[in-house]
């Protein structure tokens, strides 16, 4: 009796045990919010990712996100053009995001920025599907969803092995559903200045994911070169 008790403490011990180390102390309790606060505790760097799109030299992830019209806060997504689910969810959030970007834009005074020099958040969506997803394609999945192309723009790498390390560095999960498409996971990916990636938010948090993000772009400081920028 007194062995089958000790085993039974112990056995609760190491449930208790695993529990805390799989769930950050209890915090979280699926995959997914464990990458979220994962993040949260240690903001992810981007990885130098080719990427090239509608509209848009080659590049790399860092650059785009720290150079010309980036260099602030952008929120990010991961979709593929032929998706018939959750990307048409993800659509209509970045458009909804993107009505709320041009308000704040028209409010403002006529030709100012932000107190760090950019004209705010931006936009970025992010093809897994490079094979078929070529410029001219999102171009025109850019076009059906209206897309300002100042405020929100579309880009692939080359092919599915220069993404990997992305999707891996991201926790992106991208599985083939055996009938020409994916499932993947789905949120907006927060990326600071520095092009780090600091926040995730569930699609449907539109207007809290804006909100951080602009407090975010607000109260940043000035943004360093991406490495191999000029200069």
């Amino acid at each position: 009796m007194g062995r089958t008790t000790a085993l039974s403490v112990l056995f609760a011990l190491l449930a208790y045990a695993a529990g805390v180390w799989l769930t950050h102390d209890f915090q979280v309790w699926t995959a997914e919010g464990a990458r979220r606060l994962d993040v949260a505790l240690a903001p992810v760097p981007a990885p130098a990712t080719p990427l090239h799109g509608p509209d848009m030299a080659d590049t790399t992830l860092p650059l785009l996100l720290t150079e010309g019209e980036g260099g602030g806060v952008t929120i990010v997504d991961f979709v593929y053009t032929r998706c018939q689910t959750v990307c048409l969810a993800l659509g209509s959030t970045f458009q909804q995001l993107q009505a709320n970007i041009q308000e704040g834009q028209r409010n403002s005074p006529a030709g100012t920025t932000n107190t760090k020099g950019t004209a705010g958040v931006k936009l970025l969506s992010i093809s897994f599907d490079p094979a078929h997803d070529n410029p001219a394609a999102l171009a025109a999945y850019a076009s059906r969803l209206r897309a300002d192309p100042h405020i929100w723009r579309f880009a692939t790498a080359r092919d599915e092995t220069a993404l990997r390390p992305l999707l891996e560095r991201f926790q992106v999960v991208v599985i083939p559903d055996g009938m020409g498409g994916f499932e993947h996971n789905a949120a907006l990916l927060v990326v600071d200045g520095r092009g780090r990636l600091v926040r995730i938010f569930d699609y449907a948090d539109v207007d809290t994911a804006l909100a951080w993000a602009q407090h975010l772009e607000a109260t940043q400081p000035p943004t360093p070169k991406a490495e191999g920028s000029a200069g």
